[in-house]
């Protein structure tokens, strides 16, 4: 049986990416390690810290050391210590938003980018400046942030607070852009909301898990 660990920087998906994986790829193994630490660490900071980067690093070494296949991360904020630990282990790490990118970027040029942490402003839109540049395309990125619904999610508890301003952005962020890109995986509770939409509105944890399945070969 294949083992798969996911790296969680707080509780807020952690239902949801573990019933994907029962869902979609059920006969994986998947254990969590969970460092609420990082993202408060990210959300004081206001992006990463080599700190951050350094325990991304050592959890990947170290899972890869008790047998694991896969490593995913959570969290697109810790995307630079996720680059990093690729080039520290054999197995692969998929980013949860590594499909979701690459989906918005075959979908149009002018792509928008709705966050609830300003900490995944800047890794969300290097990631798709990447995927861009390889796939031979410019694009716009225009950044939506609703500061503080992290907070009001996360410390508040209040998912509808949370997700009508979310909700908010994003209808202005359709207006404006070909695609649009959740940048937080927290943000996918409010899909039953979208489902007339001007233009594709984009969530990662599903495709991510479903790029995990197509690495594994399963």
């Amino acid at each position: 049986m294949k083992k798969v660990v996911i790296i969680h920087t707080s509780m807020v998906s952690f239902d949801v990416l573990n019933g994907l994986f029962n869902e979609i790829i059920p006969e994986v193994q998947v254990l969590n390690i969970v460092d609420e630490d990082l993202l408060d660490t990210l959300n004081r900071n206001r992006g990463i810290t080599k700190s951050i980067i350094k325990r991304v690093c050592q959890y990947a070494v170290e899972a890869e050391a008790a047998g694991a296949d896969l490593l995913f991360s959570q969290c697109s904020s810790t995307s630079e210590g996720v680059d990093c630990a690729r080039k520290m282990i054999s197995i692969p790490f998929i980013k949860i938003d590594d499909a979701m990118v690459e989906k918005a970027v075959s979908i149009g040029r002018k792509i928008g980018v709705v966050a609830t942490a300003a900490a995944t402003l800047a890794p969300t839109g290097a990631n798709i400046r990447t995927v861009a540049a390889k796939a031979g395309k410019e694009v716009k990125i225009t950044n939506y942030l609703a500061d503080g619904a992290l907070d009001i999610l996360m410390k508040e508890k209040n998912r509808e607070k949370h997700d009508v301003l979310v909700l908010e952005l994003i209808g202005k962020a359709e207006e404006e852009n070909d695609v649009v890109v959740l940048a937080q995986g927290s943000m996918v509770t409010i899909l039953p909301h979208l489902k007339d939409t001007k233009v594709p509105v984009l969530t990662s944890p599903r495709l991510g898990v479903e790029r995990v399945r197509k690495v594994l070969g399963l």
